[in-house]
């Protein structure tokens, strides 16, 4: 059964660091998570310099309502004033150990996982590094990530031909869900290719 998912993620280069993660199983289970450690420094520091993460990821995760680094209420669009608190009671947050076993426990619980993200490199470094190094994935969860942008260029397609995601974009779940409606499209044309 085909795992569909999305990773926001803060790079240098060098190292990967997880924002957030959404998965979307073929038989509607989702999970989203997001990392706790980016509430804090340095992570958090790194991120409120990096204006494209600013701008399209940080807005979508859960944050506490107007609040700064402990300088008092203000609006959210001080998100886009290079700041943000996350909201540490969100059920969504928590730390990567928890990411970690939730991760594990969602692919395990689908019968011959397969992971598939679009442009999903970087996506399956984020995720592998939960656990380590590569060689510590838990047996069942798959040491590699197919990719529906691969797919889409194989079968001659632009991104211009594909379903357009109507809202969410870089929100790791509704991101992974759209990649089920694009993998859904292309189903849909091999199935009548046949």
């Amino acid at each position: 059964m085909r795992i569909f998912y999305d990773t926001e993620f803060i790079e240098d280069g060098t190292t990967i660091q997880l924002i957030s993660i959404g998965m979307v199983a073929e038989d509607g289970r989702e999970l989203y998570a997001v990392n706790e450690a980016i509430g804090k420094d340095p992570i958090n520091e790194q991120i409120c310099k990096h204006q494209w993460l600013m701008e399209n990821v940080v807005p979508h995760l859960p944050l506490r309502a107007g609040a700064t680094k402990g300088h008092g209420r203000l609006s959210m669009s001080m998100v886009y004033r290079g700041f943000f608190n996350l909201d540490m009671d969100s059920n969504a947050v928590m730390p990567a150990r928890m990411i970690r076993n939730a991760v594990r426990d969602f692919i395990l619980a689908t019968p011959d996982p397969q992971l598939w993200a679009w442009y999903g490199a970087y996506d399956h470094v984020a995720l592998a590094q939960l656990f380590g190094r590569m060689i510590n994935l838990p047996d069942g969860v798959p040491m590699w990530t197919n990719d529906l942008k691969q797919e889409a260029v194989r079968r001659g397609l632009s991104d211009a031909a594909l379903p357009e995601q109507p809202d969410g974009v870089h929100n790791a779940l509704a991101d992974a869900r759209h990649n089920l409606v694009r993998a859904q499209f292309l189903d849909a044309l091999a199935a009548k290719e046949i």
